[in-house]
This record gives C-alpha cells, sequence and structure tokens, in this order.
C-alpha cells in the first residue's frame, strides 16, 4: 500500500508553502495537485477524485475549515488532512468532527507530511472496501464449477484459463441457460482480482430509465425519487470485476457511456458533473447475436469491438454429449434415487431451456416423487411424451396365439365380461389402453379417467408390455384397483 502513488490535492494560500510541498511530494513520485484558495479547490474536486486533500484551514474568503464542511455536504469521497500555523486543541476537535482524518501544525517536516498522507490514503482505502463489501454481501455466489466432461465443455474450460489471467474484457454468447454467470464466476475466481468484488447485473431485468442510475449512481435530488446519494456498480466493482449480464438489450442512449468507462476508466454519476475513475473488468454476457445486432443498427459497433476482445461461445445442453447424467447426478439431492426409464427420458429430451430447464424439472420431481424415488411419473408430460409420435406410445405385448391377440384388441371390455375365455388381465389391458388410446397417449388424462394414479397407470403399462413381471403383487394390486 505505501509504495503506491498517491493522488493529493494540495490547498494552502501560502505559495512558498505549498510550491515547497508539492514539489518534494511530487519527487517521491505522488500525483500532486495545489491551488492557493479553497473556491479552485473546490471547482477541481466537482470535476476530479484524490485519494486525500491537505487543506490549509486559515485562508481568505472560504477558509479551510468550510472547504471541509462543503466536502462533506456533497460526499465527495476523499481523506482530508488539516494544516495550520495556529493549531490549538479547540480547532483539531473542530476539524475531526466535521470529518478530517488527521490535524497537522506549520511548520511541518516533508517526511511527516507524506507519513500522514499514507495514513489518510490508507484509511480512504479501507473505507472504500468497506463499502464494497457491504454493496456485494448480499450478491455473494458459490463458487463456479463447470459439471461435465463433454468435448465442448473442455473447450470452454480451456478458454477460460486462457483468458481469465488477463485484464480484457471477455463476451460470453449462448442460449438461454447454458451457464454464462457461471462461467463468468469461474473467469473471475481464476484471476489477478479473485479476492475483489465480482458484481452483477442483467440489463434485462431493469427499467430502461434505472439502468443508468444502477450502472453509474445519482446523486441526491438527481430525479425524483433519488433521495439520497447512491453509488453505482461500476464504483461497488472497482478494482474487481463486472459483470453485465443481457448486454444486447442495453439501450442505445448509454451504449456510449459504457464505451468511455471500457475506454479509460472515466464516469459521471446521473445529476453530477464530477468525473471519477474506476478500473473495472467487464465481463459481459448475451443470448443474442449482438453481429446481427450491429448490422441492423442496434448495437454500437464500436462497443461491440471493444467488448469483444475475448468470446467464449457456450454449446447448448443437447450438443453436450453425456453430460446430462453428470449433471443430474450433481443437482439431485443424495438422498433420492431416479429410475431408468426416467433417466433415458431426460437424456432423450433437447432441453430448450438448458441446464435452467433442467434443474426445475429435477427440482419438481423431488418435490412429487414418493419415498425418494423418482420415475416417470414425476416427469413433465412433453419430457415422458417427447419423441412418441402414435397414439399408443407403447408397444402392444403380443400373446402366443396370434389369433388371440386379435380377438383381444378388438374386444369391448363390456362384451368381455362374463365370458370365461376371457381373464380379467385381459379386460383390464383392453379397458387401459383404449381409454389411453382416446386421450390420443396422454397418460395424465388416461389416469384421470380411469381415476388411478399416474404410477398405477405406469405399473399397468409395464404389466401389459411384458416390461414387468407378472406376478407382481404391487402391479396386482393396481390390476384390482382398477377394476
Amino acid at each position: 500500500m505505501t509504495d503506491m502513488p498517491i493522488k493529493l490535492l494540495l490547498v494552502d494560500d501560502e505559495e512558498d508553502s505549498r510550491r515547497s510541498s508539492a514539489k518534494w511530494m511530487t519527487r517521491k513520485g505522488h500525483d500532486v495537485t495545489d491551488v492557493s484558495n479553497a473556491a479552485e479547490a473546490m471547482s477541481l474536486l466537482e470535476r476530479e477524485s484524490f485519494d486525500v486533500g491537505v487543506f490549509d484551514m486559515n485562508m481568505p474568503g472560504m477558509s479551510g475549515l468550510e472547504l471541509l464542511q462543503r466536502v462533506h455536504q456533497d460526499n465527495i469521497d476523499i481523506e482530508v488532512i488539516m494544516l495550520t500555523g495556529q493549531g490549538t486543541v479547540e480547532t483539531a476537535v473542530s476539524a475531526m468532527k466535521m470529518g478530517a482524518c488527521d490535524f497537522l501544525s506549520k511548520p511541518c517536516a516533508l517526511g511527516d507530511l507524506e507519513h500522514h498522507c499514507f495514513r489518510a490514503r490508507e484509511r480512504h482505502e479501507l473505507k472504500k472496501e468497506n463499502k464494497q463489501l457491504k454493496a456485494v454481501i448480499s450478491r455473494v455466489r458459490p463458487a463456479a464449477k463447470l459439471i461435465g466432461e463433454s468435448k465442448s465443455l473442455r473447450e470452454v474450460a480451456k478458454l477460460i484459463g486462457k483468458v481469465a489471467p488477463t485484464n480484457k474484457p471477455v463476451l460470453i454468447q449462448g442460449e438461454s441457460g447454458t451457464g454464462k454467470e457461471v462461467v463468468a464466476q469461474a473467469i473471475q475466481q481464476a484471476s489477478r482480482v479473485a479476492d475483489k468484488p465480482f458484481v452483477t447485473v442483467n440489463c434485462a431485468a431493469l427499467p430502461e430509465n434505472l439502468v443508468e442510475s444502477e450502472l453509474f449512481g445519482h446523486q441526491k435530488g438527481s430525479f425524483t425519487g433519488a433521495t439520497a446519494e447512491k453509488p453505482g456498480l461500476f464504483e461497488i466493482a472497482d478494482g474487481g470485476t463486472l459483470f453485465i449480464d443481457e448486454i444486447g438489450e442495453l439501450p442505445p442512449s448509454l451504449q456510449p457511456k459504457l464505451l468511455r468507462v471500457l475506454e479509460d476508466g472515466s464516469l459521471r454519476r446521473v445529476g453530477c458533473h464530477r468525473q471519477r475513475k474506476v478500473k473495472v473488468r467487464i465481463i459481459a454476457a448475451t443470448n443474442r447475436d449482438l453481429q446481427t445486432e450491429v448490422d441492423n443498427g442496434n448495437f454500437r459497433e464500436d462497443l461491440f469491438y471493444r467488448i469483444n476482445v475475448l468470446s467464449i461461445l457456450l454449446p447448448p445442453l443437447r450438443e453436450r454429449e453425456g453430460d446430462i447424467n453428470r449433471l443430474i447426478d450433481h443437482f439431485l439431492p443424495t438422498s433420492f434415487h431416479i429410475d431408468d426409464a426416467a433417466r433415458r427420458a431426460l437424456n432423450a429430451y433437447p432441453w430448450p431451456g438448458n441446464i435452467r430447464q433442467l434443474i426445475n424439472v429435477i427440482d419438481r420431481a423431488t418435490i412429487l416423487a414418493d419415498e425418494f424415488e423418482i420415475t416417470l411419473d414425476d416427469l413433465p408430460t412433453e419430457i415422458v411424451g417427447f419423441g412418441h409420435t402414435s397414439a399408443t406410445p407403447f408397444p402392444i405385448a403380443t400373446p402366443t396365439d396370434p389369433t388371440a391377440a386379435i380377438e383381444v384388441r378388438s374386444a369391448h371390455p363390456r362384451d368381455m365380461l362374463g365370458d370365461p375365455d376371457f381373464k380379467l388381465d385381459d379386460i383390464a389391458r383392453v379397458h387401459v389402453l383404449e381409454v389411453l388410446e382416446k386421450e390420443k397417449g396422454n397418460k395424465a388424462g388416461a389416469a384421470r379417467k380411469l381415476g388411478i394414479h399416474r404410477r398405477k397407470l405406469y405399473r399397468l403399462l409395464d404389466r401389459f408390455t411384458g416390461k414387468s413381471d407378472a406376478t407382481s403383487s404391487d402391479e396386482s394390486s393396481a390390476c384390482e384397483s382398477v377394476l
């Protein structure tokens, strides 16, 4: 900390004292600006940011104490050391109460001045870090982890390893639900600023009139409802990473302001003329084709090139061969088991909502499952019925005698009652399959018409198609309950 240069503002009407202090601090490698009166200092503070200010207490016009009061009222982010040739305990206490962090008497040894400036700058950095931590504590995310071993995911992991150590902007592209924020977190956690803030904002989730305030902050009274000063997410992320999700939704009017931050790190809060400097790494994400948006005039071409220095394209889940089972095992609670039929259905489905949809389906299944066993009955109908084009999505078992099979399929349960040539199973089979056929293969609807739970319907279908043991007591009871 102490070997980093200080951005210092010296305010003193005594030219010899001011010039000698400025020359000494500049020779020590610090960035020093010196002015002779408080009005000039206030004008500078409205346009630029400083780490430390050294204010002479007694100056013609606006005094050092009045300047300190203005700094405090305007919430200017600077640590102030008061300097006076007529120091008393009362004046020191007064200055401290008004927000000064230190108090020095003239003449002051130049070495002491540098030492006190270092202490003030450390306090400034600690206050900023504390503000950042308070602001992002509600945004904390678990450690990012890429789940899967498919070739396409291994390529993504390789790219993360290459881009993470740089400080260049990264653009993550992919369909909704593919895990773009997880990849952004993985980049940040493998970067040189892993211990710094990771702040996220979703442009699509904010009303257009609030995006500017959220990103860049605002001053009190700058618009209706701005009852207090608010730092923007760029300031909160200063020194760390800002993840801008759905950047394709960023209003065109704000794209130049974002470009300015990317170019030189400068920004202004809404309603404020003072320029602030931040050092933030930008990671952006979108499910849109930004090149097409540029061609259509919806996205600035220069901004696109700025954020697209390093690009990562996330594959959809349907193209990640073998990863669905790994994701199921990762998100499924350890107390639950999923049977083979349900697992096959999950693997066959194309997952238009990608990983987010898979997580929701697993959560739903754990709520509906009986005795911690997830079956087809616990999955949504669009997943269970996917790929079945016939009215009856289950194959019909053919008895040994083909004539009997035709007879059973063509008979109506009404006509079979009392006929000793038909068994109870034959009547149940014909009735269940007929209802299912009338429902066009919709098992949930067929179960309702039959007055049974879908689980029982699946057991009956397994029994009738020869997939289960015909002597199973569970299925016998299920059959009895149907009849």
